[in-house]
């Protein structure tokens, strides 16, 4: 599990990993013709060995072409393109999917705006040399936010402090997007069963990964809101993620008395 710092826990400390493989570099979009040549291009030079995929849902804009000519000129580039926009969690699932399928040994969820600078990349991967989950957190000791206003962040804190308390997870930041998985951790969270969009799908990986005893760390990042296009913050996806989470914790709750009760002569 995570003790708060990025640090391996003490029951963890004795514990092999293995040696992590190529990584695949996610990237969804949906209208982000102004950034993504920029995010693509800082991924390559932050760390060259990274391969990347696009995962473009029809952008209207000509995202998923743009993501095209740059997969002409660069081999290590892909792109999936999506029939329409779905949301983040369907295309970060797709995304896992043709990662796995594909025999990549690391899987990187990233923002294509910018908020997650790729240049903190290396610093996600050298954690997961001993986890088999890293978050790159804002709300550890070192982690930041710059030109948030205060509402964005009190929303932010407030869902993992929210998500933290409900589902009984040792995590700082439940609610961020910018994560390293090793394969065989994906291949052992049931992504199948994964239909939460938004908040609430990054909310489901790091309670699914904790509940299945994977060792997750989290590490500081500076999360940097975006320059150029819009935001895809929703009401709706804010909403999703209360009732879910909410779900879960009463559902975990209730299974824990049941089990007691059980025991009881």
């Amino acid at each position: 599990m995570n003790d708060g710092d990025g640090t391996l826990a003490a029951q963890d400390r004795g514990r092999q990993f293995g040696p992590l493989g190529t990584a695949l570099v996610i990237i969804p979009t949906y209208n982000e013709a102004e950034n993504i040549k920029s995010i693509v291009g800082r991924v390559r030079a932050a760390v060259p060995e990274a391969h990347v995929l696009v995962a473009d849902d029809n952008s209207p804009d000509g995202t998923g072409k743009l993501a095209d000519e740059l997969a002409v000129e660069d081999d290590q580039v892909q792109v999936l393109h999506r029939k329409g926009k779905e949301g983040l969690g369907a295309a970060y699932l797709a995304g896992f999917r043709w990662g796995l399928e594909h025999g990549y040994g690391v899987l990187i969820e990233m923002d294509a705006d910018g908020s997650h600078q790729p240049e903190e990349l290396p610093r996600l991967l050298t954690a997961l040399k001993g986890a088999d989950l890293v978050l790159g957190s804002r709300w550890v000791p070192g982690g930041r936010v710059v030109n948030w206003p205060k509402s964005r962040e009190a929303i932010s804190r407030g869902g993992s402090l929210y998500s933290r308390l409900a589902l009984d997870l040792p995590l700082r930041d439940i609610t961020g997007g910018y994560r390293a998985f090793r394969r065989e951790t994906l291949e052992g969270l049931g992504l199948d069963e994964v239909s939460s969009q938004g908040y609430c799908f990054q909310v489901d990986l790091a309670r699914r990964s904790v509940k299945a005893g994977y060792h997750v760390v989290e590490v500081p990042i500076t999360f940097v809101e975006r320059e150029l296009g819009d935001s895809k913050m929703s009401r709706d996806i804010l909403v999703e993620a209360l009732w879910r989470v909410t779900a879960w914790g009463a559902t975990e709750r209730v299974g824990k008395v049941l089990g007691r009760d059980k025991k009881q002569p």
